[in-house]
C-alpha cells in the first residue's frame, strides 16, 4: 500500500453521538428472538461471528451481504420495523443507507486482519459502528492502531485499511453496523470531527497479495457486484 496514503488517511473517527444504552439493549433482545447467520467468509475468522440484517437487498433478515447483489435497492427488514430505537438511530443519519446489520463476535473469537475493497469515505460510502455489548478484553485494530469502542458510542472506520478484532473476554461483542452513502450532511459532520479530506487526493495502491486476498473474499459473496469487482481487480494484477 502506498506509504503516503497509509500515513495520511483518516483511519477512524469518533462521531459526536451518544445513544441510550438501555434502549439499545432493549432492541437487541428483540433481535435475539431471531436466528443470527454465521458470516459467510469463514477464511477471515475463527470461532463464532454471526449477523442479522435490519436492512438488506431482499428485505430478509438472513441476507447479511454488505455488497449489492444486482440492481435491486436495499429495503428495511421486518426486524427493523420491530426495533423502534434502532429505527430512530437510522433515521437520525441524514443520508441514504445500504446494508444495516447487527454483528456478533462471540467470546474467544477472532476476525483475522484483512482489507476490504472500496469501503472508505473516499469511495462515497462510510461504515458506522455503534457498540451495544462489549468488554474490556475486546481488541479492535484499524491500521495497526487499537480503538476502544464503548457501548452507545458512534464510530466511523476506514475498512480499506488493514483491520482485525479479537474478543478475549467472556461477553459477546455486538455492534449495530450501518453502511451509509456520503453526502453534504456527512461531509459537514466529518469535517467538524477532524476528517482529513486532503488525503483523498492520494488513492490507495494495493499490493498484489492484498488484491488476491480481496478477490477471494469477493468470490465467496458470489454476487453480481462482487463478480464485477473481481473482474476489475484481475485486470490490475
Amino acid at each position: 500500500m502506498n506509504k503516503r496514503f497509509h500515513f495520511m488517511i483518516t483511519a477512524f473517527l469518533k462521531l459526536p453521538f451518544h445513544f441510550s444504552e438501555e434502549k439499545l439493549l432493549a432492541d437487541l433482545e428483540i433481535c435475539k428472538s431471531y436466528n443470527f447467520t454465521s458470516h459467510f467468509n469463514k477464511n477471515d475468522y475463527s470461532g463464532e461471528w454471526t449477523s442479522i440484517a435490519l436492512r438488506s437487498q431482499n428485505g430478509e433478515v438472513d441476507n447479511i451481504f454488505s455488497l449489492p447483489q444486482g440492481e435491486e435497492k436495499y429495503k428495511d427488514t421486518q426486524l427493523l420495523q420491530e426495533c423502534h430505537y434502532f429505527r430512530e438511530i437510522v433515521d437520525s443519519f441524514e443520508c441514504e443507507k445500504e446494508s444495516i446489520r447487527l454483528l456478533n463476535l462471540k467470546p474467544g473469537s477472532l476476525i483475522k486482519e484483512h482489507t476490504d475493497y472500496n469501503l472508505g469515505y473516499e469511495d462515497g460510502i462510510f461504515r458506522i459502528h455503534i457498540p451495544i455489548t462489549t468488554n474490556e478484553k475486546v481488541h479492535f485494530f484499524i491500521n495497526s492502531k487499537e480503538i476502544k469502542m464503548l457501548p452507545s458510542e458512534c464510530w466511523y472506520g476506514n475498512f480499506n485499511l488493514p483491520h482485525s478484532v479479537r474478543n478475549d473476554g467472556e461477553i459477546e461483542r455486538i455492534h449495530l453496523v450501518m453502511d451509509c452513502l456520503r453526502n453534504d450532511w456527512s461531509n459537514n459532520l466529518f469535517a467538524e470531527n477532524g476528517y482529513n479530506f486532503d488525503s483523498e487526493n492520494t488513492q490507495p495502491e494495493y499490493s498484489r497479495d492484498t488484491k488476491l486476498q480481496i478477490i477471494e473474499q469477493l468470490k465467496l459473496m458470489n454476487t453480481e457486484t462482487a463478480r464485477e469487482m473481481v473482474s476489475q481487480l484481475n485486470k490490475e494484477l
